[in-house]
């Protein structure tokens, strides 16, 4: 995992841990990257089966 994927693993699990899923404009504002690059690092995330989607819940299973 490199730093910038785990930057926005953290995102997504602290906001999750209260009930929120982070937009895409609150992911760029927190990381400082663009939409292109925070995709790569959430698809690469869900290939090292480190994140899921619940379709259900419409959550992050973290």
């Amino acid at each position: 995992m490199t730093d910038f994927e785990r930057k926005v693993y953290r995102i997504i699990f602290n906001m999750s841990r209260f009930g929120k899923n982070p937009s895409m404009e609150q992911l760029k504002r927190k990381t400082g990257k663009d939409e292109q690059s925070i995709r790569a690092a959430v698809k690469n995330l869900m290939r090292q089966r480190t994140l899921s989607w619940d379709k259900k819940k419409e959550k992050w299973k973290v």
